[in-house]
């Protein structure tokens, strides 16, 4: 869905969830100012038994002049409702009778009957969908800096100071919106009130410590989410903790935060982990979050409360995966099988025909940003048939493939960019790749894993590879410390069995 494709509607009433947060407010916010620039008749209210009262809300609302209305009805309206940042008819957000229904949302999908609809709960904040549908349409955020503001605000709240940031369409926003500043400085510095204090104070006190993995979880009584990663920050200075996760229950699900010290264990993998099947989790590798819906945690696990299955789920984690650093390992090739390369169309960029020689830069892919590059007439992208990209050398880009000057056009959900880190500038690689086939003459070793397993690769020392299992374990033959993993989905698509000659 398009906001375009709600133009058909004169009068437009927007939504915020009962008892709105942050996220919600910017979206409504930003969605109002859209549709005035429209032309058309729009307002933005929410309902419920509690009025907005924390303090950073009110004066977001106040600096910024958001007209958000508390309603207890809308009467007999006939034009479009659009509920942001929740679904119509969910549990946590007041059902008015409405013809016209639109969603836009970034939680798991709960309602199923209503075609105008726009979620993915991939995304971090709702601020972040409708930002990326207001690029769509041409907005031009920027200038529009209380509708900037907001939405930076926004993603800001509900990713836990950015440390939960999901998607590289998260990341995007908040590297090119461009807030107040100012306005910013006060609001982070009026999130927290006494009550949240002894909220904190209390939930210290009941840790679950486990001593033979070096990892917590604290449960919180019901809090602002931004209380959670305050939590978690204090808990993880403590000198026995290396990972901790805190959590609390609301109204439809488990909210909760990550916090790892180990460079073996990533807060990003470990919150997806601990939502799998039952929620979303992501962020960096030092802090994360995520969210586990109700309604699947009681499908899946409906003999377990909260803290018995994130005590568990830990447990389990810390024992379901092998580590591999390939400067150090040893492969065994009687236990791979040879492969060659298909000639499957790729595409690759010249490091040093997007950014001067010497430059540092951000690679953004889908699966994840590569942070320690330096471009280089030596240093060429590879870029898959899943948008994934590889770092390789100008030797091996030669002898392993040919090239062409034709752009390389991939349907993918994000293709990746680069980002120049000394200017901010973020370039598309879809206007600079160019095609490139594998003469099949690469040959590597590899073997299906077991097992979930990092691997900390030759490029880069700091931050593993996770496989699955049924991925695979590769080894270039030239150079066995070449170590690496491919997707399961993939690699029959790009590589076939050959004879070890």
């Amino acid at each position: 869905m398009r906001l375009s494709d709600l133009l058909v509607y004169d009068r437009i009433i927007i939504q915020c969830h009962d008892n709105p947060d942050a996220d919600s407010i910017a979206s409504g916010f930003a969605l109002l100012t859209w549709f005035r620039e429209k032309k058309k008749d729009a307002s933005l209210i929410y309902s419920g038994r509690a009025r907005i009262s924390k303090p950073n809300l009110l004066l977001m609302v106040k600096e910024l002049e958001i007209p958000i209305e508390h309603a207890e009805s809308i009467g007999d309206f006939d034009g479009l409702l659009i509920t942001v940042d929740c679904q119509y008819g969910a549990g946590n957000v007041k059902r008015f009778d409405a013809q016209n229904v639109a969603i836009i949302d970034h939680h798991q999908q709960e309602i199923y009957d209503i075609s105008q609809s726009e979620i993915r709960s991939f995304l971090g904040s709702c601020s972040t969908l409708v930002w990326d549908m207001l690029m769509e349409e041409g907005f031009a955020v920027n200038d529009h800096s209380d509708v900037s503001t907001a939405l930076w605000y926004g993603l800001f709240t509900d990713t836990n100071g950015f440390s939960e940031l999901n998607h590289p369409i998260d990341r995007d926003m908040r590297d090119s919106i461009v807030p107040d500043k100012n306005l910013i400085r006060k609001l982070r510095n009026s999130n927290l009130t006494l009550m949240d204090l002894e909220t904190a104070g209390t939930a210290l006190i009941r840790t679950s410590y486990n001593r033979k993995n070096r990892f917590a979880v604290i449960k919180t009584n019901p809090c602002d989410p931004n209380l959670l990663g305050y939590i978690s920050d204090l808990a993880h200075q403590v000198d026995v903790i290396d990972v901790c996760v805190v959590y609390n229950e609301i109204s439809n699900g488990i909210k909760y935060s990550v916090r790892s010290s180990s460079h073996e264990i990533m807060a990003s993998e470990l919150a997806a982990w601990i939502a799998n099947d039952i929620g979303s989790g992501g962020g960096h590798a030092e802090k994360a979050g995520g969210f586990i819906s109700n309604l699947r945690f009681e499908e899946k696990h409906p003999h377990m409360n909260a803290d018995e299955y994130l005590l568990s789920r830990m447990s389990e984690y810390f024992s379901s995966f092998d580590i591999i650093y390939a400067d150090k390992y040893e492969i065994d090739p009687s236990e791979m099988k040879c492969y060659k390369k298909l000639p499957v169309v790729c595409g690759y960029v010249k490091s040093s025909d997007v950014l001067p020689e010497g430059t540092p830069m951000l690679v953004r892919t889908l699966q994840g940003d590569y942070d320690d590059l330096v471009s280089g007439d030596d240093l060429y992208l590879m870029i898959g048939i899943k948008g994934e990209v590889s770092p390789i050398t100008r030797q091996i880009l030669e002898k392993n493939y040919i090239v062409f000057e034709e752009p390389f056009d991939l349907e993918t959900e994000y293709f990746p960019s680069i980002r120049n880190k000394i200017s901010g500038e973020s370039i598309n690689l879809n206007t600079v790749a160019r095609k490139c086939i594998s003469k099949g003459e690469a040959r590597i070793l590899a073997k299906p894993l077991t097992r979930a397993t990092k691997v900390f690769t030759m490029w880069d020392k700091d931050t593993y590879m996770l496989a699955k299992p049924g991925d695979y374990l590769v080894a270039r033959k030239e150079d066995y410390h070449d170590i690496y993993i491919i997707g399961k989905d993939i690699f029959s698509q790009i590589y076939e069995e050959t004879s070890h000659e």
